[in-house]
């Protein structure tokens, strides 16, 4: 049975297929009865995506609620804020997903000094989701679901310079290295919360699958030839709907054959083997900050 819940769906963008793509888990839940926080960086967008689910949802029986709070991933000082604004409004939070990302940009600090890419895809995720946990673990039973990539492969966590400050700077590389951190905060979340015996709170990170989304825009603006190749002419050929890629993240929020299953990485919804690097305990305890 689901139940209603709250979801957060972030950074809704109206650029083609990624506007639709964010759109697709929203009205997803929505469509469960699902009362649904959409966290996105552009209020109009957002507004403009609740219009068209509703739109395209009328008629039907049972729906749930569409809400939009702002919310900008790159700024801790907006992901407090967001967080405070949540925990004062709502009275439960059964399912978080942390789905906003952006990929492969040119070297850029945010205003905090941290690496976009880092901090957009998973500091963002890594702050709100310890700042609304205990709000969670109140609200138990209650899932939270981590989109990573499968472009975690093939790559370490360079724990002394994860702003790419010594090195010379791969924008691939640091697209690779936060999806990583995804799955390690996945891992070591989990076990931290097995090991002070919390239970009903369930922990999941997933590869959504290959969508047509503006985000690999920057594989062309940075001439990266052979991904590039490949994104306009071979990626067509397995590439996913929207609504394709959004099914494993509502597979891990909501679906009964993985209510017991927690800490581990999906795709096509089901449990997959990670990198060997996602699965280096000292890694994922560095994730955290808890380096013994």
């Amino acid at each position: 049975m689901y139940f209603p819940c709250k979801i957060r769906w972030e950074n809704s963008n109206r650029n083609g297929f990624k506007y639709r793509h964010r759109k697709n888990y929203g009205e997803g839940f929505f469509q469960r009865g699902a009362r649904v926080i959409m966290a996105c960086r552009n209020m109009d967008k957002a507004n403009d995506a609740v219009k068209d689910i509703k739109e395209e949802c009328k008629g039907r029986e049972n729906l749930g609620e569409l809400i939009v709070t702002e919310l900008d991933l790159s700024r801790l000082k907006s992901v407090k804020e967001c967080a405070n604004n949540l925990l004062n409004t709502e009275k439960r939070i059964n399912i978080l997903v942390n789905n906003a990302g952006v990929m492969m940009c040119p070297k850029t600090k945010t205003e905090d000094g941290y690496e976009l890419q880092f901090a957009t895809n998973h500091l963002g995720h890594f702050l709100l989701t310890l700042l609304l946990l205990p709000k969670i673990c109140q609200s138990s039973p209650a899932r939270i679901v981590n989109v990573s990539s499968m472009a975690h492969s093939g790559v370490k966590m360079d724990f002394l310079d994860l702003n790419w400050d010594v090195k010379k700077y791969s924008a691939l590389g640091a697209y690779q290295q936060s999806k990583l951190a995804n799955i390690l905060f996945t891992k070591e979340l989990a076990r931290k919360l097995n090991e002070n015996n919390i239970e009903g709170v369930n922990v999941y990170s997933l590869h959504p699958g290959v969508i047509k989304t503006e985000l690999g825009r920057h594989i062309i603006i940075n001439k990266i030839w052979g991904l590039r190749w490949l994104w306009e002419n071979i990626s067509t050929w397995f590439i996913k709907t929207p609504e394709q890629g959004a099914q494993t993240s509502i597979y891990c929020a909501v679906d009964e054959k993985c209510e017991n299953e927690t800490g581990l990485y999906y795709a096509e919804c089901a449990v997959k083997e990670p990198s060997m690097e996602a699965q280096n305990e000292e890694n994922s305890k560095k994730a955290m900050g808890n380096e013994s």
